[in-house]
């Protein structure tokens, strides 16, 4: 998954935490902040991925 496609899982992800809280539910916002969460994740993985491939410079 690209660093775009994490991002945008984040703004999902914010969008209903959001959502949640102005509609009191918690469940809603749960499961946007653990959308969030993942898009974070997916996101560090990606850039942990482009660090390995890039040369050492040695």
């Amino acid at each position: 998954m690209g660093k775009a496609k994490a991002k945008a899982k984040q703004v999902k992800g914010r969008m209903k935490e959001t959502a949640g809280k102005t509609m009191n539910d918690r469940g809603i916002q749960a499961e946007g902040r653990g959308e969030r969460m993942a898009g974070k994740t997916q996101e560090a993985a990606e850039k942990a991925a482009e660090r390995m491939n890039k040369p050492s410079g040695l």
